[in-house]
């Protein structure tokens, strides 16, 4: 079978041949972008937290009118908290993962520096590598007195200092490259001229918010304070009793003050979920619009292949007749449909790219990785092949007679 009738046969159906190759072309383009950004989402969700996601509780409160011995009241509230039953840590904190709000600081390795080497997020809290369920990868946890009050360091003549800091992997690593980070001084937060020493650095710990991207979802340091007086509780449970350990933490912080409203109370899980909701709903309809294109793109192949064979059963009844046998007539359709569809691969794989960079100039995306190119042909050439079929066997089963009939 020779490719130089097939060339013919396109040139005189240039303007279906155009229609298939621009519908292949469009289906490409939008394809293999989507699916890039299908694949971001899905690893920006799965982005693990270093936390015992499972097993936590979130609960925040407000006040009505200030409370001038705030510290206590934390104080009597987390001690609450730990007492009771299912409850493996508990503890106060400055914020949590995927809430409302982000604390965040500069780290230096020189005092005063005056560009930092890097933006990292800072939780303060009493215990929380037990509470959290972080995994400590080198050196140790705090010790008791390392901790300083909240109250006492943010008071406004207060000369007092965090000689001590926890870091992530991901901090300590881009500090650090090739060494271990514990026993090294770094700068940050409210001295920026007075050292922290790395005591421990844990295996992951996520930044509340997307701040800096993917690249610096781990950048987080953990610095020694107690009774952090912003209304948050982290409550670590037992397997199976978070929900029952939920409405005993409410009640108990409820007897502790009547002069207070529970803002949140959720288990982590549905806080992670939440925050991630436009995420999943955005691969979710990205996915449906690449399901679409692909059923109309194979709905188009089919159509015009059904035309075709119509339109040239008497030729096809001819081939037969001169000795084309079935496998060869076969052949010919899906050879046809190859040429096509690969013109307008091409023509998608740079219309791919384009809409790439337009997407990367207005909405800030990484740029599309090759490896998305040569898969999203694939499938096209696939879907172009498993189209055509139907109407290329119905007109590989002509006979020879129908030559005969039609003259």
């Amino acid at each position: 079978m020779d490719i130089r009738p097939i060339l013919s046969t396109l040139r005189r159906h240039k303007t279906a041949a155009a229609l298939i190759v621009l519908e292949v072309a469009l289906s490409c383009a939008i394809i293999c972008n989507a699916v890039f950004l299908i694949s971001t989402r899905l690893q920006r969700m799965d982005r693990p937290t270093g936390m015992a996601d499972s097993e936590l509780v979130r609960i925040s409160i407000a006040g009505i009118g200030d409370d001038e011995k705030a510290g206590e009241l934390t104080q009597r509230d987390v001690a609450a908290l730990r007492a009771l039953p299912g409850v493996k840590a508990a503890t106060a904190l400055n914020q949590v993962p995927f809430d409302n709000s982000s604390w965040n600081s500069s780290v230096s390795l020189k005092p005063q520096q005056p560009m930092p080497n890097l933006n990292t997020s800072v939780y303060l809290g009493e215990g929380l590598i037990d509470t959290l369920g972080l995994t400590l990868a080198e050196g140790r946890d705090f010790t008791a007195e390392e901790y300083v009050d909240w109250e006492a360091l943010s008071a406004p003549d207060s000369k007092l200092t965090l000689p001590t800091v926890i870091l992530s992997r991901a901090v300590a690593q881009k500090l650090f490259p090739g060494e271990s980070a514990v026993g090294k001084l770094i700068y940050s937060w409210n001295r920026d001229d007075i050292p922290h020493r790395v005591v421990g650095v844990v295996e992951t710990l996520i930044r509340p918010n997307d701040i800096g991207g993917a690249a610096e979802s781990g950048f987080s340091i953990i610095l020694p304070v107690r009774n952090v007086t912003f209304g948050r509780f982290a409550l670590r449970t037992e397997p199976g009793r978070r929900a029952e350990v939920q409405a005993a933490a409410v009640a108990a912080l409820e007897r502790n003050s009547a002069r207070r409203i529970i803002l949140r109370q959720d288990p982590f899980t549905d806080v992670i979920a939440k925050y991630y909701r436009q995420d999943r709903s955005m691969a979710w309809l990205l996915v449906a619009i690449c399901v679409l294109l692909l059923v109309v793109t194979a709905l188009g192949i089919v159509g015009l292949a059904s035309f075709w064979v119509q339109q040239r059963t008497k030729q096809i009844g001819v081939r037969r007749a001169l000795g084309a046998t079935r496998s060869q007539v076969l052949r010919y359709f899906q050879t046809e449909n190859f040429l096509l569809a690969t013109i307008g691969i091409v023509l998608g794989m740079l219309g791919a790219f384009g809409l790439n960079q337009l997407l990367m100039q207005h909405y800030e995306l990484p740029r599309l990785p090759v490896l998305y190119l040569p898969a999203g042909a694939l499938v096209l050439w696939g879907l172009g092949q498993l189209s055509v079929l139907g109407p290329a066997l119905r007109a590989a089963a002509v006979p020879p007679a129908v030559a005969t009939r039609t003259a």
